[in-house]
């Protein structure tokens, strides 16, 4: 009995905590700023002209978005994004390209975000970039989320091309 009375009032002391610890955190306000760090996995990129091209086939490419989000509602926000773009061949490494990827975010509730971003490549390439958002693990001062881009891409003499990717990071 005597456990029992210890666990009751231990629980109780956390459900009052969590209770006081969520009433204490002020509102949301806007407009609000964020930033985050990434790391950005293309996996396939398929075109008319070409067979599909996987990543980890022949070569690794890897990119490090990161991004400042202004916020002007909890719906709808601007987004600036630069992606140094890393590949590995060969047992060498290079930076091959840089993405300027500004666009409009969305949110879409329960910690879902579409955001809808120009691209702008070093490369010659430019085009458009749907990216599907979620938060995975909210903090106080940081959250994690994972990400699916679609990249779609033109110009330089190349086919249209559309990529799949995967991408997950830090925002706070």
């Amino acid at each position: 009995m005597k456990h029992l009375r210890l666990y009751c009032s231990a629980l109780f002391l956390t459900v009052l905590s969590v209770h006081t610890t969520a009433a204490q955190q002020p509102p949301v306000t806007y407009p609000r700023i964020t930033a985050y760090v990434g790391i950005l996995h293309p996996l396939v990129t398929v075109s008319r002209a070409q067979e599909p091209h996987y990543n980890f086939d022949g070569a690794y490419v890897v990119g490090m978005p990161t991004g400042i989000n202004i916020w002007k509602s909890a719906r709808i926000g601007f987004s600036m994004e630069f992606v140094p773009l890393i590949r590995a061949n060969g047992g060498t490494s290079k930076m091959n390209n840089f993405l300027f990827h500004p666009g409009a975010l969305f949110g879409l509730g329960k910690g879902f975000t579409l955001a809808t971003r120009a691209a702008f490549e070093t490369s010659g390439r430019y085009g458009f970039t749907p990216v599907l958002n979620k938060i995975v693990k909210k903090g106080a001062g940081s959250s994690v989320f994972v990400a699916v881009p679609v990249p779609v891409r033109f110009g330089n003499d190349q086919p249209v091309s559309c990529t799949l990717g995967f991408q997950f990071g830090i925002i706070f």
